[in-house]
């Protein structure tokens, strides 16, 4: 895995999965890739058209909702097939929207197979399938720390057959265009804080809904798909059969979706960083400082070029191990090593990306690469859908179980921390409440 060759980089995958990601890989390069330079000059609405018509094309090729089971009309991949794909995807930010594979619908897909009726599945489920319309997925509050997912102001109170709505959130992104969006409220401010909550599914449509703003992202305020926004409720009221998944559930649903969400990213962070590798490698190459004297001849390049190429294989590596647990035992079951690779493959994609753009020099500030865009939109990797360092908590707390410290609220000696086996007590702490944030949260 030591070549910068996308075919050579997806060597490990399954023989029998191979010709799926050389379709994959000829359609992004024919058909995605050569609109990027028009979406980021001109904007998302201007190559809507071209995007459309390259969706239909994923549809006729096989290549529509890999992630999505096959009854649904997806490709029904595995989580580490679907890892595979996504890195391929990845490499454009127009990759996972022309594969209907793109965040925040097809978490809310997910959602709703999950936990959605029938009704709701046949509503909203089908017309997402099918990539007729768009969603958004609203928690995050401006007035609340993200990272405190129990802690939020919008409500949603009963009043007859009917919820009605009050609040503010924001990063609910692509609601811009979106036609339906999942809401967090709290239902019962009175119930155990893991219990306050619910998720309801809120037509945009709706009298009382607005999309206030996309917010501006260093600079870009985005449009359609491409965008994030901050919606206000105001007396938004929607049958009480929108609830989805059950009354104070929703804290519950946030960490199933987010749990698969979080992997999700990393998949596309790793196309997102093998893109600018690449990138960093030709202008290293064709880039001279003099007459005969390229810039990959200086050896603080050299080394900013084997360091990533290092770093990427390590955090392959870690995302499909991943990725193979939760497979076998589920996304529960994989929750410290989702929180790993969280932190480390965010942390791997900035570091490849700031080298490649000082690599780029001027020209890695403009819009005529991805560099920049990339930079733009995923620097937030280490903020959205939990912070690093609430991550790096869950992982070392669960690490130090290991060794006899008490969880929280324990004394040294009591519980499984002090009583058991340093292997026992890794294995039966619980770790503590996971970070939900989201911003384009898949």
């Amino acid at each position: 895995m030591s070549s910068t060759s996308p075919s050579e980089v997806t060597s490990s995958a399954p023989e029998s999965l191979r010709p799926l990601l050389d379709r994959f890989r000829d359609f992004l390069e024919e058909t995605v890739i050569p609109l990027e330079r028009r979406f980021l000059a001109e904007g998302f609405l201007a190559v809507l058209p071209e995007l459309e018509a390259a969706r239909a094309d994923a549809k006729r090729l096989g290549l529509w909702a890999p992630q999505i089971p096959r009854a649904w009309g997806g490709g029904g991949l595995s989580m580490l097939e679907h890892g595979y794909v996504s890195e391929i995807l990845g490499r454009s930010p127009l990759g996972h929207y022309t594969a209907n594979a793109q965040a925040p619908d097809a978490g809310n897909m997910e959602l709703l197979l999950e936990f959605g009726s029938e009704a709701q599945k046949e509503r909203w489920l089908g017309p997402l399938a099918r990539g007729e319309m768009r969603s958004c997925f609203a928690m995050t509050e401006p007035d609340r720390a993200g990272s405190n997912p129990v802690w939020m102001s919008t409500t949603a109170r009963r009043d007859g057959d009917d919820l009605v709505l009050d609040g503010r959130k924001w990063f609910a992104s692509s609601a811009d265009g979106a036609a339906v969006a999942v809401v967090m409220a709290v239902t019962d401010p009175e119930a155990p804080r893991h219990e306050r909550a619910s998720m309801v599914i809120v037509p945009t449509e709706t009298p009382g809904y607005r999309l206030a703003r996309n917010l501006p992202v260093m600079g870009e305020r985005g449009e359609g798909w491409a965008s994030h926004g901050e919606v206000v409720l105001e007396g938004c009221r929607v049958p009480a059969e929108n609830l989805l998944g059950g009354w104070g559930q929703g804290f519950r649903l946030a960490q199933a979706r987010l749990g698969p969400g979080r992997i999700h990213h990393c998949m596309r962070w790793l196309g997102v960083a093998e893109r600018a590798f690449e990138l960093m490698c030709h202008r290293a190459v064709h880039r001279e400082l003099a007459p005969g004297k390229p810039l990959g001849s200086r050896q603080t390049v050299q080394e900013w070029i084997a360091e990533s190429r290092a770093s990427l294989d390590a955090a392959r590596l870690l995302v499909l191990d991943t990725a193979v647990r939760m497979d076998r035992e589920g996304a529960r079951a994989a929750r410290v090593e989702i929180s790993e690779i969280k932190f480390f493959v965010a942390g791997v994609l900035q570091e490849v990306l700031d080298r490649a753009l000082q690599v780029h020099g001027g020209l890695g500030m403009t819009d005529l690469t991805p560099l920049a865009w990339f930079w733009r939109h995923e620097r937030a990797a280490r903020i959205y859908d939990g912070p690093d360092e609430v991550h790096k908590a869950v992982v070392a707390k669960r690490i130090l179980a290991g060794y006899g410290m008490p969880r929280s609220g324990e004394r040294r000696g009591e519980g499984d921390g002090g009583r058991q086996s340093r292997e026992k007590g890794a294995r039966e702490n619980s770790a503590p409440p996971e970070p939900v944030t989201e911003s384009r949260g898949d």
